[in-house]
């Protein structure tokens, strides 16, 4: 336990040995896009074949402080502990702890879960954690174009939020150049 248990990239595989899965296997830490960063790569081995049903497993535990004195030092994290994304009031956003899975299968199996995704970094930007409008802007048309999608199509769209006032507007400013917000003739969910 003391060689593996302090070893983030043995974690998939101990889920995979408990379980008895085979296949593509691996950890994943993108930060805050972790969870769907590994669904990404779920979904792009069942459509090369390399397996026919994918796991994607997100967890997230606060063990240790440090991260969250950082964050709170920084101002990064909402002074009352909520987080009020896309909202006027947003002043910073809430560490929390979550644990969640999600299975994949291909098509033909009587669901279709995921049509299309996409993963993009935004590069450079003014600081580590600001946002790139244009790359955010990319990503959302080549997930529609993988998708096979068009914007106006689409009823709900996941935001990443992050309860701040330098994020959400370019997070907002995004989806509305790209989903045409202003112009739909039906309203479009975002969570």
């Amino acid at each position: 336990y003391a060689v593996t248990g302090d070893n983030v990239s043995a974690a998939a595989g101990r889920v995979s040995f408990a379980l008895g899965l085979q296949g593509p296997c691996s950890t994943v830490d993108t930060a805050c896009a972790s969870a769907l960063v590994a669904v990404h790569w779920g979904w792009h081995t069942m459509r090369g074949g390399e397996s026919s049903a994918s796991v994607a497993l997100a967890v997230s535990l606060k063990l240790v402080p440090h991260a969250t004195l950082g964050a709170a030092s920084a101002g990064m994290l909402s002074v009352d502990g909520r987080c009020k994304t896309l909202d006027a009031r947003a002043n910073g956003y809430a560490r929390s702890e979550g644990v969640g899975a999600l299975v994949l299968l291909c098509e033909g199996s009587g669901v279709t879960m995921l049509c299309g995704s996409a993963v993009r970094q935004d590069g450079r930007s003014a600081s580590l954690t600001a946002p790139n409008g244009s790359a955010q802007r990319t990503l959302l048309v080549a997930a529609l174009d993988r998708a096979s999608l068009i914007a106006l199509g689409v009823g709900s769209l996941e935001a990443h939020g992050t309860g701040t006032a330098l994020g959400d507007p370019t997070e907002a400013g995004a989806l509305v150049a790209v989903h045409g917000l202003p112009n739909r003739t039906r309203p479009i969910v975002v969570g």
